[in-house]
């Protein structure tokens, strides 16, 4: 199941996203309120953690913005207010749930599994974009003219970038989602990866692309 988890506080959003990914969860993890909602329009998520008070847009407007689009999302709100009155201001914006800091992780896995009870339908077998598919199981990456199987941290690299296509990942994305948070690879190694993936989607003669924007990030989009 894949969560995003929205928190600023980013001691907190680690020791989160780790606790969920032992619990068998895919977490992206973002810092702001703007991120938020840019992931979430645009990354087909199971579930999100909203922290209420964050920089670039809170909580609550990520939330209404949400719901005014007709996204469905259910939506657990992750806030330091325990008044009565801010619980009810959060549900009726459209939240799913409400769990005050500082919480208790087992309570948070046993409300993420209430509120998402019903939806745990695997991942798609194969993602699609333009001619080239990758297949989940098999980490093949294909087009008519033919196939490679991808070594890990490239099908994981190929995988975030099919699950968004057209929207900017930031080398830091990719090095906190493939390497960890502590490793001691440099950010220089994801343009060596993307490099490998470009260099094997111009032999798949695909119709898409990794395209760089320096300073910013990578992004897959169709060739015109």
């Amino acid at each position: 199941m894949r969560l995003l988890l929205a928190e600023d506080e980013r001691s907190l959003s680690r020791a989160i996203a780790t606790i969920l990914k032992r619990n068998h969860y895919e977490v992206d993890a973002v810092y702001d309120g703007t991120e938020a909602l840019a992931y979430l329009e645009n990354g087909g998520y199971d579930a999100a953690l909203l922290d209420i008070m964050m920089p670039g847009m809170d909580g609550l407007s990520v939330l209404r913005r949400l719901r005014a689009e007709g996204d469905t999302t259910p939506v657990l709100l992750l806030t330091a207010k325990s008044e009565v009155e801010d619980k009810v201001l959060g549900l009726d914006s459209g939240a799913n749930d409400y769990l005050t800091k500082p919480f208790a992780m087992p309570e948070l896995l046993a409300r993420l599994h209430a509120m998402t009870r019903g939806r745990a339908i695997g991942p798609e077998p194969r993602l699609h974009l333009g001619n080239i598919t990758l297949d989940r199981a098999t980490h093949e990456l294909s087009s008519a003219a033919g196939s490679y199987r991808l070594a890990s941290k490239e099908y994981q690299m190929m995988e975030m970038l099919l699950q968004a296509p057209g929207r900017m990942i930031p080398a830091e994305r990719f090095m906190e989602k493939i390497w960890g948070y502590d490793a001691d690879a440099q950010a220089h190694v994801v343009w060596v990866y993307i490099s490998y993936l470009r260099r094997k989607l111009q032999t798949l003669q695909a119709n898409v692309q990794i395209r760089v924007v320096r300073g910013v990030g990578y992004t897959l989009e169709a060739i015109t």
